[in-house]
């Protein structure tokens, strides 16, 4: 006789502690059989030694030893397409619900929309829970119904309805803890296993102190300044932490200017949902009438930090290295690629897709679209960062590029790759012809 179960799916909440779709299991089912799939549709795209794939399998390791010190009860760790990996739950044991938490990007909602129906043929719920946002899908639209696509009237209506809801209760489910799984030996796949090997990249863990919110705004623009940033992104990304506890810290403070950036994050999310063809197309469709110049070669240069220009250098170099990038520097990088070498900003936006630990697919296609003139509430195109006049603003001493940038003063370091007033006219005339 097979074994009824719950099951509760960890995708983007890797946390025991104020997970909304665990909390909902736990209070409705007595025997809770957590898992995580590896995905196989997500896995073939990373390089082996990907640093996302061994944060993720750490922190789940994480869990599998509190899950076995508090409950003695243990994780399901699976390989496999999502959908493989439920019928073969569905053999093993008697499934009485799966609970989870909303997932919003393309690829995501596809998969839900398959496993839910799945389920559905053999007569299991399937329950799904919003987690990773305070305001989802279309909970912040205008008064017609329509989404907005301008950052600022978005951000006072989302505070509006956050002051009217108050929605930070944090849960605790210590008390309901005894009701997962006891006493099963679960597959717990390694890193090797799992085809991939520990990265030399370490995510490093976040800093939101009352320091930091306090002088965010003051901090945040200067890429030397190593605290002047929260870190929290990959934390975010992967549910590490929950965003009702980073927002309470961020309302407690005066200075909002951390708040609004945590409200940019739900922004894009909303944007995505709303018009998932974004994710290849320009949100404004004459932008995809821009010729284009692609140059591999370039490509190759702005990849490795070889243009010439020591702070879009320092930018890359410091991405290659580590997997992140201060934003300021993001939106040179971005800039110099689209505007400057008239390269797709998709080809940026992959590429960032790549190396960046904080990736995420409706913040990364946003800026980049941003970037390049063609998204919501986007500059207008004829702004072109100048990369020199950038570092008397944001890096005057020198002392983000002299880390990053060692060989500045070497007869190696490279000659710059394109003239910033050429490149700039070059860029006008394109666009200008292009736009019509």
């Amino acid at each position: 006789m097979k074994e009824k179960v719950s099951v509760f799916w960890f995708r983007r909440d890797l946390r025991l502690e104020d997970n909304v779709g665990l909390s909902q299991a736990l209070k409705q089912a007595s025997n809770v059989l957590p898992i995580f799939i590896f995905d196989k549709e997500i896995l073939h795209q990373l390089p082996k030694n990907d640093a996302r794939v061994t944060f993720i399998h750490e922190t789940i390791s994480q869990i599998n030893s509190e899950l076995r010190r508090k409950s003695n009860s243990s994780i399901g760790v699976y390989l496999g397409q999502p959908l493989e990996i439920f019928e073969t739950l569905t053999k093993d044991f008697e499934i009485e619900a799966v609970y989870t938490n909303h997932d919003y990007e393309p690829y995501a909602l596809q998969r839900d929309r398959q496993v839910k129906e799945l389920l559905a043929h053999q007569g299991i719920p399937f329950k799904t829970f919003k987690d990773q946002v305070i305001f989802e899908r279309d909970e912040i639209v205008k008064a017609d119904g329509n989404p907005y696509v301008v950052y600022t009237p978005y951000k006072n209506k989302w505070k509006e309805k956050f002051n009217a809801a108050d929605p930070l209760k944090q849960i605790d489910d210590s008390p309901l803890s005894h009701n997962f799984i006891q006493n099963r030996e679960l597959p717990f796949l390694t890193l090797t296993e799992l085809g991939f090997e520990k990265s030399p990249i370490k995510v490093p863990d976040y800093l939101v102190s009352e320091d930091l919110i306090e002088n965010y705004e003051a901090t945040r623009n200067f890429p030397a300044k190593s605290h002047g940033t929260s870190r929290i992104g990959p934390h975010l990304r992967f549910g590490t932490v929950s965003i009702r506890k980073i927002l309470k810290k961020a309302i407690a403070s005066n200075n909002e200017v951390f708040w609004n950036e945590l409200i940019w994050r739900e922004f894009f999310m909303q944007i995505l949902w709303h018009f998932p063809n974004t994710v290849n197309n320009a949100f404004k469709p004459k932008y995809d009438r821009i010729p284009w110049r692609n140059n591999e070669e370039e490509f190759e240069k702005w990849k490795n930090g070889e243009t010439g220009y020591p702070l879009v250098d320092a930018g890359m170099r410091e991405l290659n290295e580590t997997g992140y990038m201060h934003n300021r520097v993001r939106m040179l990088v971005a800039s110099f690629l689209c505007k400057h070498l008239l390269i797709d900003w998709r080809w940026g936006e992959a590429y960032f897709a790549e190396r960046l630990l904080d990736f995420e697919l409706s913040s990364n296609v946003g800026n980049w679209q941003w970037a390049a003139g063609s998204g919501v509430d986007a500059a207008p195109y004829f702004r072109i960062f100048n990369p020199t006049t950038q570092i008397e603003k944001f890096d005057k001493e020198r002392n983000y590029i002299n880390h990053w940038v060692t060989d500045l003063q070497e007869l190696t370091y490279p000659n710059r790759m394109v003239d910033h007033k050429e490149a700039r006219e070059r860029c006008l005339k394109v666009y200008k012809e292009a736009l019509g």
